[in-house]
Formats: C-alpha cells, structure tokens, sequence
C-alpha cells in the first residue's frame, strides 16, 4: 500500500487503482493543478530566464 499524495489516503499499488499513485480523478487533477500553477516545482540550483536559449547540446 501507499499513500495518495494529495489526500493522504491508502492506495493499492494494482491494476484495480488505475490513477496511482493517487486514489482517483480528481486527486490526480489537483495535483496536476498544483504543478501547472507552480505551486510545485522541482529545486534547480542554475538560475534559468525567459531569454537564455534552448540548446540540444549538453552544457559542460
């Protein structure tokens, strides 16, 4: 079992629970929305603008 990030429920790790790791639809949804409003963000150490270029080369 785990527990749903959004509403702290238990949640089977299975194929009946077809949104895991959350418990259903609408939890998967707010956590999404959290994302998308930047309420959620991964920490990044490199400060990133609007006007640095996108590069398909990897920086060294």
């Amino acid at each position: 079992m785990l527990v749903a990030p959004t509403c702290k429920r238990s949640v089977e790790w299975g194929e009946n629970s077809p949104y895991r790791p959350f418990c259903s639809k609408r939890c998967q949804l707010i956590d999404l929305g959290e994302w998308a409003d930047e309420e959620k963000r991964i920490p990044n150490n490199e400060d990133i603008s609007d006007s640095d270029e996108w590069s398909e080369e990897p920086r060294h």
